[in-house]
């Protein structure tokens, strides 16, 4: 639900709708992390010392490329967003020392139950500001990165968008 700073009739935004949508996808984030680590700080070290480097796990989150690019009505989605991308440095530094990686995905516009409900209008204004591919991302696009980051130990500490090289404009 797109609600901006201020409606038209001069009332603000409800901080209760704010905190709704920040304690979804940034508080649910760090309460889903928090009481994983236990857990994966004590997995076995993949590898000796000689064939591996001491891997316990990795932590693949998701942003948005609204944490980037947000638009108008978008402020509580792009700032929870936004702090997802923020905390893979900190949280990878945190981590380090127990062989955790931390990678941040924040995906474009992917098919999904939601985007199908788009009308055409609304698909075609979308599909209008994609570079290349002039489509929505695919779930096994997404799968794929998710199983590159995890083979690849190199990976760490970043976020990467999987957009196809979308920027969103402020308006469409």
């Amino acid at each position: 639900m797109a609600v901006q700073i201020i409606d038209r009739h001069g009332t603000p935004l409800s901080l209760s709708s704010f905190d709704f949508v920040v304690n979804i996808n940034l508080r649910g984030t760090i309460d889903l992390i928090r009481q994983l680590l236990p857990a994966i700080t004590k997995n076995e070290p993949a590898g000796s010392s000689e064939e591996g480097d001491g891997e316990r796990g990795v932590l693949v989150l998701v942003s948005s490329v609204a944490a980037f690019d947000g638009q108008p009505g978008q402020l509580a989605y792009s700032a929870s967003k936004g702090a997802i991308a923020s905390l893979t440095l900190p949280l990878a530094r945190d981590l380090a020392p127990y062989g955790v990686r931390v990678v941040t995905i924040a995906p474009g516009v992917f098919e999904s139950a939601m985007t199908k409900m788009m009308s055409d209008k609304v698909r075609k204004s979308l599909e209008g500001v994609m570079e290349f591919p002039k489509r929505m991302g695919k779930a096994d696009e997404f799968a794929q990165l998710v199983k590159e980051v995890i083979s690849n130990s190199m990976l760490n500490a970043t976020v990467i968008r999987l957009d196809g090289g979308v920027r969103m404009p402020s308006k469409m």
